[in-house]
């Protein structure tokens, strides 16, 4: 389904990845991980059209989409939760999910699977976004994505700022997702839970790909295990 080969991208000149391929098949959770600055959000950004890359190529459903400007990949099937969320803290929950469907109208069923994946959303519909704890926001961001109803959607650090109770939780709505046939790649930093959540994964240490596998492989690397599992 995507595809990403030899990627470059940084700022103002400076690479902060380089050479990076990777693939995510259709139906398939791949997950990205690696330690603040390794370069995953730099990634991500490059992949979704928001930062143009340097080099390299990105392919979606075998159609190139290097450098293609986000809202065409929006169109094209592909949805992206930010780490930071942003969300519209002054509208109600209602209103950030309708922005999510833009520009066109907010589907009834759509709107129907979003409320049902995470109740809370359906109790809050006329709170404002920026009232909202963490979990609750962050529940919000990926009902706002689903709302453009991708096929393939891209989540950074889902778990940010999110107690373990709650990163937990966003795990079991991503696995209700998977369930109803979602792809979905996420970068994450809570490596055990992206790891029981994944198929497969990539480690990506200063900005480059230094190892993949599937879960349970990666699960078994030594290097791995002492790095991101704090098993020695």
């Amino acid at each position: 389904m995507l595809e990403v080969t030899g990627l470059a991208a940084g700022y103002e000149g400076n690479d902060v990845v380089e050479d990076v391929s990777f693939h995510v098949d259709p139906g398939e959770a791949v997950m990205i991980i690696g330690s603040n600055g390794a370069g995953k959000t730099t990634l991500f950004r490059s992949v979704v059209g928001l930062l143009a890359p340097s080099s390299g190529e990105v392919r979606y459903e075998g159609a190139g989409i290097t450098g293609v400007p986000a809202q065409r990949i929006v169109r094209l099937g592909i949805s992206f939760v930010p780490a930071e969320r942003r969300l519209f803290p002054r509208m109600t929950v209602q209103e950030n999910l309708a922005l999510g469907a833009y520009p066109g109208r907010p589907d009834p069923g759509t709107t129907e699977l979003v409320m049902d994946l995470f109740p809370r959303l359906a109790e809050r519909r006329r709170q404002r976004a920026g009232t909202m704890s963490g979990g609750e926001q962050q529940m919000l961001a990926v009902g706002r994505a689903l709302m453009a109803d991708p096929r393939l959607i891209v989540l950074d650090e889902p778990t940010t700022g999110l107690a373990p109770k709650l990163a937990a939780e966003a795990y079991e709505a991503l696995s209700a997702l998977r369930d109803r046939g979602l792809t979905v790649l996420v970068a994450e930093q809570q490596v055990p839970l992206a790891m029981a959540f994944s198929d497969r994964g990539y480690v990506l240490e200063n900005g480059r790909i230094r190892t993949q596998g599937t879960s349970a492989e990666l699960a078994d690397d030594p290097d791995v295990r002492r790095a991101y599992l704090g098993i020695t």
